[in-house]
């Protein structure tokens, strides 16, 4: 099976293990303090009208985002609650769990509410302030801004980086691709293959986060050659009203980046995605390699002969 005509499936991490979503399912495998894995499935599930409206180019981007986001919060939930405990121990939620939920949804897929929040209005206006008046060309001024926004992402990826609970996380986020590139490569899925293929892949959500600021640029200046910002609320306001523009553009350019990732010159297109997974992936260890491999089969298993009574379980 060749890259062109694989499955386009897509993951994430969560705590102390690895989810996949297909067609039809998403499987999460967690690794317990025990040892064991335990696996949380869920049935994809969605409307005649969404289903036709991610067909639609540049919207389908953004109900791919929300449905990702929603789903994927039940799936860091699950790992969140299960993977410090014993079969049978009963589950209480305490202070420290519900914060290591905002800290993984933050740094996962729920990374976009607070990027697009702190990482739109702000960049605009530091950019507006500190050099409005010493660099008036507003071409020049967006491309600053980009630059203070990339600064801000690497600072805050660095600054969790540092605890071990997110290098963890980081850890599962290269199985994750691992996983996804070897079977790709249409290899066995086996620990030693898994750890011979890159922890980096185009299709990712690094890579869209750091395509945001790029495309964001290039929106920014076209806007402004039309519709010119005059104040820091004009320019803050344009950015907002522009985000879903620049998100379905941008998840336009990322899968097309994917899709010429082998061919020569082409490829370089999708660099500065794999340049941030340099931050936001980090070598696995086998362990972690197996829930992760175990959670595709699962995923695979499920989505090829879906159970129409498959519930969450």
């Amino acid at each position: 099976m060749s890259k062109q005509t694989c499955p386009l499936y897509g993951g994430q991490a969560v705590i102390e293990g690895v989810m996949f979503t297909g067609k039809n399912v998403s499987v999460t495998a967690i690794r317990r303090k025990d040892q064991t894995l335990e696996f949380f499935t869920m049935k994809n599930i969605e409307n005649k009208t969404l289903h036709k409206l991610k067909k639609v180019p540049y919207l389908r981007g953004i109900i791919a985002l929300f449905q990702s986001i929603a789903n994927g919060s039940k799936h860091l939930n699950f790992s969140a609650e299960r993977f410090d405990v014993n079969p049978g121990e009963e589950v209480q939620p305490t202070t420290s769990k519900l914060t290591m939920i905002l800290g993984v949804s933050i740094v996962g897929i729920l990374s976009f509410i607070f990027g697009k929040l702190l990482f739109t209005a702000l960049p605009a206006a530091l950019a507006q302030i500190l050099f409005g008046t010493l660099v008036p060309n507003q071409f020049i001024n967006n491309l600053i801004e980009g630059l203070i926004k990339i600064l801000l992402l690497l600072g805050y990826i660095l600054a969790i980086a540092t605890t071990p609970f997110v290098k963890r996380l980081f850890q599962y986020h290269g199985a994750e691709h691992k996983v996804i590139n070897t079977f790709e490569a249409g290899e066995e899925l086996t620990v030693e293959n898994v750890k011979k293929h890159s922890r980096f892949h185009y299709r990712c959500g690094s890579s869209f986060m750091i395509l945001t600021v790029i495309i964001g640029v290039l929106i920014y200046s076209i806007f402004n050659v039309y519709f010119p910002y005059h104040s820091i609320w004009d320019r803050v306001l344009q950015r907002i009203i522009l985000i879903p523009v620049v998100i379905g553009v941008s998840y336009e350019f990322l899968r097309f980046t994917n899709a010429v990732r082998d061919i020569p010159i082409l490829k370089w297109l999708g660099l500065p995605g794999i340049w941030l997974q340099h931050f936001t992936t980090k070598e696995p260890d086998p362990k972690q390699i197996e829930v992760s491999i175990a959670s595709f089969k699962r995923m695979i298993e499920l989505d090829t002969t879906p159970d129409e009574g498959l519930l969450i379980k």
